[in-house]
């Protein structure tokens, strides 16, 4: 099956289909893909990945996808997926990943805006999705499908198994063996490789049109600078249409050669990252809140020996874990003999529960990352770092070098970007990872990108002595209370989340006398820490308004402001009141964005009477919220919210000054 070789077509290496020709031919028995499935993983090599990969491009040819096409992809970390979009660009399409929990509607828009006519997806739910709203604007022609359970009764003739098409793609290149050579050939570094939609938090999703050029360009630099290559396993379960995702599971996995492995389920997250122990990895901070909330939990419930244990070896390690992992002098020989014992009874059995056991390089982004939670993680051994970027950057502006981390930056600008801050604050970038265009609104774009090239972030930041990036918050957010004082909200928000108990906060305080916040509880974390006292609840509204979880909620509250008294910029910003919110935040309810991002506006909107009882002398708040089920169902949640005092810190920044 000489036509469908995969070494006929190498050319130059400045567009993914290239990429993947040439990992086809110099490491062709290297594995390139992984997928769990039915508790077995299974693995593909470069050169099948190739094969595949060609014989679905050809496939989609077949039905009518052609050069300029949008291809919409749905569904979680799949092989198939991932290698749609590589088919979508042998043939000059591009490919347009949707978040797979967003519901029906959601999609709609992002299908009518990007024109799409084929869609490839993961399984009967996201099928399902589409039918619901076909006929009310989307031009869908094809249906594409990867897992073929619950579909034996769907008859719908534009509805196909990815399997036939694939099949059809093989017959394809067989009769005309030199069609899709010459397709690859026609490709060009400058072509729009991919469609990336933005959460949208403050309006509709804007697509942004990121070409081939641009991401190898991110891939590149973040390959070269962390020293990725063939050898590197990555554990892949991040939303495709994530802009994160996209760099490290496809771009950045393209031009190393390194391994994607796919996890079986969302539920199996922590499993399959024992099982594959990653090199590298990635994670926005709400997943390693998550995973050191799951840690406290289960110390908690340990032994009275066990728990005197972990605590006082990680009063070692925050004391110098940091400090040897950078390789820096003056931690006394008496510390490095405790963290060595301590990396033997505690660390390194944490780090292996945690799958971080083989991990040379961990990134973090897409959120401002708590101090302390990131000091935890370099405390105990895993070497991890922020990096900064968005959407429109290719996820890659700055990066933090080893040996030269700080907990409160987010490094220093990657080889060949230029940072700028403009005199209001914000941050502005130029380099060639920009994106080309927003699709179909020229004026976003010009207003995006000005006449000088640089591209307008929207972040507030500055340079620290040592030439790091700091960023505050969105320049939107960051205002002053009624005081004249700086308010950055995001800022707050964090230090408060760095509790495991608190899930999700938003502060207000702008043009206000006070800050005032909404908590979310975490339940895992409050539950367990109710249930080992003995205190009954139905569900989260009854736990979340219980006097001791408020009692609880308060000391994390004044944690956070004595926290924030040694801040000089942000100490008068300190919480003064709170409530818990009867009710998570919740994408479905359009409170967060798909990425977990919270959509401040909408909130403040939605929860008004809420925020007005903060801000009086009022005690309790009634409210009654319509919420929307995973189902489509919709429902009414309604409580009798309390309001808290929190104690603040007088300012440590004053006192040092007097």
């Amino acid at each position: 099956m000489a036509a469908s070789s995969p070494d006929k077509v190498v050319g130059t290496l400045d567009t993914f289909p290239h990429l993947l020709l040439n990992h086809a031919r110099v490491r062709g028995d290297r594995p390139a893909t992984r997928e769990k499935d039915l508790g077995i993983w299974q693995t593909w090599s470069w050169r099948q990945v190739a094969e595949e990969t060609r014989a679905m491009a050809c496939g989609l040819s077949a039905l009518g996808f052609k050069r300029g096409d949008n291809l919409a992809i749905v569904g979680d970390n799949r092989p198939r997926l991932y290698w749609a979009m590589c088919a979508a660009q042998m043939l000059g399409g591009v490919p347009v990943p949707l978040y797979q929990d967003a519901v029906a509607q959601e999609m709609a828009y992002v299908l009518e805006n990007a024109g799409i006519k084929f869609a490839i997806v993961e399984d009967q739910e996201q099928v399902d999705k589409l039918l619901e709203i076909m006929g009310n604007g989307p031009a869908l022609n094809h249906i594409l499908y990867d897992d073929p359970r619950g579909m034996r009764h769907y008859t719908q003739p534009y509805i196909q198994s990815l399997d036939e098409v694939i099949e059809m793609g093989r017959i394809h290149d067989r009769t005309q063996p030199d069609f899709l050579d010459g397709e690859i050939a026609l490709g060009r570094p400058g072509d729009v490789a991919v469609m990336l939609y933005t959460s949208g938090t403050t309006g509709k999703p804007k697509g942004v049109c990121q070409t081939h050029a641009s991401f190898i360009t991110a891939a590149q630099s973040g390959v070269e600078f962390d020293h990725l290559g063939p050898q590197d396993d990555i554990l892949s379960y991040l939303p495709m249409a994530w802009v994160g995702d996209h760099l490290f599971s496809y771009a950045q996995a393209m031009v190393a050669g390194f391994t994607i492995n796919c996890p079986e389920s969302g539920d199996t997250v922590l499993t399959d990252l024992r099982e594959i122990g990653p090199t590298y990895y990635f994670a926005p901070p709400r997943v390693f809140e998550n995973l050191l909330t799951t840690v406290m939990i289960r110390m908690e419930d340990a032994s009275a020996i066990k728990r005197r244990m972990f605590h006082a070896f990680m009063a070692v390690a925050r004391r110098c874990g940091a400090e040897i992992l950078d390789g820096k002098p003056g931690v006394s020989a008496a510390d490095r003999l405790l963290y060595a014992l301590g990396n033997l009874c505690v660390y390194g059995p944490l780090r292996n529960v945690l799958g971080m056991s083989r991990i040379r390089v961990a990134y973090t982004a897409g959120a401002a990352i708590g101090p302390d939670l990131f000091r935890f993680y370099r405390s105990i051994g895993v070497n991890l770092k922020q990096l900064y970027g968005s959407t429109e950057t290719c996820a890659a502006v700055c990066l933090q070098p080893d040996g030269e981390i700080k907990f409160d930056s987010v490094g220093k600008p990657a080889p060949g970007v230029e940072v700028r801050i403009a005199d209001n604050g914000e941050v502005l970038v130029r380099g060639k990872m920009l994106l080309k265009e927003y699709y179909r609104r020229p004026e976003d774009t010009a207003e995006a990108i000005d006449h000088e090239g640089f591209f307008h972030t929207g972040d507030a930041g500055f340079f620290d002595e040592d030439g790091h990036l700091k960023i505050i918050d969105r320049a939107k957010d960051v205002g002053k209370l009624a005081s004249g004082d700086l308010f950055a909200p995001n800022y707050i928000e964090n230090k408060l989340k760095f509790v495991s108990y608190i899930k999700e906060a938003v502060a207000f305080g702008q043009g206000l006398d006070k800050v005032c916040a909404f908590i979310n509880i975490d339940l895992g974390a409050v539950g367990n820490w109710a249930e080992r006292r003995n205190i009954a609840y139905s569900g989260y509204t009854d736990l979340a308004q219980k006097a001791e979880v408020y009692e609880l909620i308060r000391q994390c509250v004044e944690d956070a402001n004595a926290d924030l008294a040694h801040d000089p910029m942000l100490c008068a910003s300190q919480v003064q009141r709170f409530l818990i919110l009867h009710k998570e935040l919740d994408p479905d309810d359009d409170e967060l964005t798909r990425t977990r991002k919270v959509r401040r506006g909408f909130i403040g909107e939605k929860y008004r009477v809420l925020i007005d009882a903060l801000y009086s002398e009022k005690r309790s708040q009634f409210i009654e919220t319509q919420v929307r089920f995973e189902d489509g169902r919709s429902g009414m949640i309604s409580a009798d919210l309390r309001i808290m005092e929190a104690r603040t810190t007088p300012s440590q920044a004053v006192k040092k000054a007097a």
